[in-house]
């Protein structure tokens, strides 16, 4: 009886492996050797193939050739870079810098900075809405700010009342919904009226970094690290539907729609993937071992990589880990 417990316990083993190279294809890693310090947020070119990466303690962006594998520039001088932001038209390059308070808009043709913004303290997290074309900064104790995309022009900030951390806007509607880890919750702005119209509470949980949105299904992911949890929630109603376990430190997660799957790069060092089975239900299926501190990854769904940021420690080397999503078994044959 013994042996055969032994035998199932090491042919479980066996098959973690296995089955996460079903899910996710290992394909490949960039060195960036010269590269010390935290890493923060990425960003990509998918059609040029090109990975920008905020090498926050090493003030500098290096950027990546996908197709290549390998490291072909750097913005440098750049003191704390955190959020990134990339337009292919006119190619322009948007870096917040958490140091000096900046927000510096860099032609990615020349690497030169053609406009700068601010002072917005302890800048962060970007995105563009393609509607109104401006560009929202996450910034200092509680703020949102609206720029506009091509002038460069700080129009407005809309105050949040706690630094904000992952945010994400809706395509088809009005809403912002923002991850306050510090005031606790999720707040919803309108972007039209410039205010915060709600507050979602998380219940039992904080710390609450990463988000993706799924606006056609009405689903919002927030991942929270106290505990480490993701947590399903009605953009209708704000209900937290229900929750998942997953690993430390999260910083970032990403929905692959085509796949039903949730990706979730945590600092303990690992990579979760979660996937869809009924409803609301998205259990754990795969967890990659990574490194400590990589805590920051990029989905590209226009090339189905999975990026993931591994900063450099005594044992291992800074480079960043490349995966290729694969379909379900069923769905490969």
């Amino acid at each position: 009886m013994k042996l055969f417990l032994v035998f199932l316990w090491n042919l479980a083993a066996l098959s973690v492996p296995a089955q996460t190279e079903q899910l996710l294809h290992s394909y490949g890693s960039i060195s960036l050797s010269d590269i010390s310090g935290r890493l923060d947020h990425l960003v990509a070119d998918a059609a040029g193939r090109r990975l920008f990466v905020a090498a926050l303690g090493n003030n500098s962006v290096e950027v990546l050739d996908l197709a290549a594998q390998k490291h072909v520039a750097s913005f440098i001088d750049i003191q704390a870079p955190q959020g990134l932001l990339y337009l292919p038209k006119p190619d322009m390059l948007f870096v917040a810098s958490g140091g000096d308070g900046q927000v510096r808009i860099y032609d990615c043709t020349s690497h030169r900075a053609v406009k700068t913004i601010g002072p917005l303290p302890n800048a962060d997290n970007l995105r563009y809405d393609s509607y109104s074309g401006r560009v929202f900064v996450g910034y200092g104790d509680g703020a949102l700010a609206m720029v506009n995309a091509i002038s460069g022009v700080h129009t407005v900030s809309i105050p949040m009342g706690s630094h904000p951390e992952s945010f994400q806007l809706e395509e088809h509607g009005n809403r912002i919904f923002v991850n306050l880890p510090q005031g606790g919750g999720v707040a919803v702005v309108d972007r039209l009226a410039r205010t915060v119209a709600q507050t979602w509470p998380l219940p039992g949980v904080s710390g609450n970094y990463p988000m993706a949105l799924d606006e056609g299904a009405s689903r919002l992911f927030v991942g929270c690290r106290k505990p480490p949890r993701l947590e399903v929630l009605d953009t209708k109603s704000g209900k937290v539907l229900s929750e998942t376990e997953i690993s430390g430190d999260t910083d970032d997660l990403f929905l692959d729609g085509k796949r039903k799957r949730i990706y979730v790069s945590c600092g303990e060092g690992s990579l979760d993937v979660l996937e869809q089975r009924d409803g609301d239900h998205w259990p754990r299926v795969a967890k990659v071992r990574t490194a400590p501190g990589a805590r920051t990854s990029l989905f590209i769904s226009e090339l189905d990589l999975l990026c993931v940021a591994v900063p450099k420690s005594p044992k291992q080397g800074c480079e960043v880990r490349i995966f290729q999503a694969r379909p379900k078994a069923a769905e490969a044959k």
